[in-house]
């Protein structure tokens, strides 16, 4: 089976349209929730003729839901290793459920329906990851879309659910709401300034917690934070989305602050290693990832900053996706090696900045 990009209205990357609000601090809202089907057992305890028995039931529900008729099914356990990577680095599924590491083997019957901007996977952790993804700060607008689809899905399926402690999750973590609110933003103002370390403090303190760029496991790099609810037993999902909401729009204003402070007191310093970050981009031969992240930081503050004014937050906010190993591998059409993918990643990057440069100086 061939991943066909085509099928999907926006190749699923519709988030990263630079349209919501705060949309040069933050990337992109995402809403998640859990749901089980009831009467199997937890995917990771499952045997396979539950798991395809699962799909069948899901398949036969989205058949008949407005927001998902138009949906496309990807079966992930049908797809190579390259398709299933890309398909992650653009956010439309878990690491777990495209089988990308050794704790986490891909199972028979893991597959995802994709929608404009909804997505619902399937035999992850829980038999459903019903997901909603948004352009920049839009919380109460992705939890509106997937409320829905939850209470259409829920309408089809029966879904494991308890009186006392709320919807059944395999994970704790995930029991009560099966909520899990996620905001990716971006925070080089408050690297530059020192005050991260405080902010991140805060954050854990009141029961937020803080990853990198693809959730659970990854590193932080290129100052991009993923901020997201740690537990959602107890609490409503009004409660959790209010705290959310609250939080994160004062780190944003943190945010803008340490910019404005930046600029006062240290201009031409930081005009200086924005516009060299800007340089090596726009000319170098071989980028490694953590390289690519980087500079990209810096162009994406200089851009913030106002310092550079003729390229847009989407062309940047693509060049953090598509410049990732298994799009280069992907474009190419075929696997790289890894100085392969670093001199195919610095002529991606060049080429898409080159479209832009007009006017930057």
């Amino acid at each position: 089976m061939t991943l066909d990009l085509s099928l999907l209205p926006d190749g699923g990357v519709g988030w990263l349209d630079a349209s919501g609000r705060h949309a040069d601090i933050v990337l992109s809202t995402r809403i998640r929730l859990a749901r089980n089907v009831e009467g199997y057992a937890f995917t990771g305890r499952a045997r396979d003729g539950e798991r395809l028995r699962v799909l069948a039931q899901v398949r036969e529900a989205v058949g008949s839901i407005g927001a998902l008729r138009e949906s496309v099914m990807y079966r992930l356990d049908e797809l190579p290793p390259t398709s299933r990577a890309l398909l992650h680095e653009r956010h439309l599924v878990s690491k777990e459920l495209a089988g990308l590491d050794e704790q986490h083997p891909l199972r028979t019957g893991a597959a995802v329906f994709l929608a404009d901007g909804l997505g619902v996977m399937v035999n992850e952790e829980d038999h459903l990851r019903l997901q909603a993804l948004r352009s920049g700060f839009a919380l109460q607008e992705a939890f509106a879309s997937i409320d829905k689809l939850d209470r259409d899905l829920g309408a089809r399926l029966p879904y494991s659910f308890h009186g006392e402690f709320g919807f059944l999750t395999a994970c704790p973590t995930n029991v009560g709401t099966g909520l899990r609110g996620s905001v990716l933003i971006h925070l080089p103002g408050l690297v530059l300034t020192k005050e991260i370390g405080k902010v991140l403090a805060s954050l854990q303190q009141m029961g937020l917690t803080y990853r990198g760029l693809y959730g659970e496991g990854s590193e932080v790099v290129g100052n991009f934070f993923q901020i997201s609810n740690q537990t959602t037993l107890g609490r409503s999902e009004e409660e959790l989305l209010d705290q959310l909401l609250r939080v994160v729009g004062h780190v944003v204003e943190r945010e803008a602050e340490a910019r404005r402070v930046l600029l006062r007191d240290a201009g031409y310093i930081i005009e200086d290693k924005l516009w060299r970050a800007y340089g090596t981009l726009r000319y170098a031969r071989s980028l490694t990832f953590d390289e690519a992240m980087n500079y990209l930081s810096g162009v994406r503050l200089a851009v913030g900053l106002k310092l550079i004014s003729s390229l847009s937050v989407y062309t940047l906010n693509k060049l953090l996706i598509f410049s990732q190993a298994a799009h280069l591998a992907f474009a190419e059409g075929r696997a790289l090696t890894e100085s392969e993918t670093n001199l195919a990643r610095a002529r991606y990057v060049r080429k898409a900045l080159e479209g832009e440069a007009g006017s930057v100086g």
